[in-house]
């Protein structure tokens, strides 16, 4: 098998599944932390979610510190920091903290949606919720300071954090963060697992709008795409329910907790349902290890990315696994 030759990286936004709690969702998420680790992922990233019965993921930072300890290399953070929820100066003391415990293997990803919905963004807020999503251009610049040299501060400073340099990831689900990322000249992560829609026009912009910068000389573009990854196709098609049933949730707005795979979704979903969950999984990774392969490369041929992150809801936790296996396989040309 050819080797596809790219970075993949992990992303958790932890899920409870069917039977668990809290506690055991969380020690899923170390668990797959260290076998990912073992595999040679490049990084984990935790995913921001709040006021979500089914999802752990609300204390991002707290989880990133978890999984930091839990581990040895693999690069651990944010997929991302809902910026408008938390101060920048909060954000930059914890992470600085946390990069003088584990230096080297901290990323800070952000995004400027809230996570959650409206009544609880206001809630969560520490300003208006409207005025919080327009200064995220200046809340980012601003981060940037913090972890920079001193001489270029302010009176306000994050200790720690001052000199930490931790890496800074621009995270989009729509164009106007690929302007962001582009002006800035910060590596960009676009959300294809769940908002697809604008996927190659994000790209696009993003690469041809790159200004070079003093954190990175050319475009980084990271796309996070879901991965179903199985011995056969067949077997990766019924694992594949077990999404399919995460996203009707987000569809009827319903609460269920990750649920094992099922046969055939016909007669679990109507035919607008069906057409609104597949418009957002289109960008997925679903089969054997031939079909991955064959579904990267033409991925890779049309947009050349510089690293796929993977997310994957499989149900059985060692299927999981293999299905991280199944795809640094792939990309490392394994038979």
């Amino acid at each position: 098998m050819s080797t596809i030759q790219i970075p993949v990286s992990v992303l958790n936004l932890v899920p409870i599944r069917q039977g668990q709690d809290t506690r055991s969702a969380i020690n899923s998420m170390v668990t797959l932390a260290k076998r990912t680790e073992e595999m040679g992922y490049s990084r984990y990233w935790i995913a921001e979610h709040h006021n979500s019965k089914t999802l752990v993921s609300s204390a991002t930072s707290i989880l990133i510190k978890h999984t930091l300890e839990h581990t040895n290399s693999i690069r651990v953070g944010s997929g991302g920091i809902m910026l408008p929820n938390h101060s920048p100066l909060v954000v930059a003391e914890q992470f600085g903290t946390m990069a003088a415990i584990y230096p080297d293997r901290l990323d800070l990803g952000l995004g400027r949606a809230p996570g959650t919905d409206m009544m609880t963004a206001n809630a969560l807020r520490r300003s208006n919720q409207n005025e919080s999503v327009y200064t995220f251009p200046e809340d980012v610049k601003q981060l940037l300071t913090y972890f920079g040299p001193e001489e270029v501060q302010d009176y306000v400073k994050a200790y720690p954090g001052v000199n930490a340099s931790i890496p800074l990831y621009i995270l989009g689900s729509s164009t106007d963060s690929a302007h962001l990322a582009a002006k800035l000249g910060l590596p960009y992560v676009f959300a294809s697992h769940f908002a697809p829609r604008a996927m190659e026009e994000a790209i696009s912009i993003y690469r041809d709008r790159f200004q070079p910068s003093a954190y990175l000389d050319k475009p980084y573009m990271i796309v996070c795409v879901n991965v179903i990854a199985s011995e056969t196709d067949e077997e990766a098609a019924r694992e594949s329910t077990s999404m399919s049933q995460f996203f009707l949730n987000v569809v009827r707005g319903t609460s269920n907790p990750l649920l094992p795979p099922i046969d055939t979704m016909e007669g679990i979903w109507t035919q607008p349902e069906r057409e609104m969950a597949k418009s957002m999984t289109s960008v997925s990774f679903i089969g054997s290890k031939e079909t991955i392969k064959d579904q990267l490369t033409s991925f890779q041929e049309k947009y050349q990315v510089d690293e796929i992150m993977a997310v994957s809801y499989i149900y059985d936790e060692e299927k999981q696994i293999r299905s991280y296996e199944i795809l640094k396989e792939v990309v490392e040309g394994k038979e």
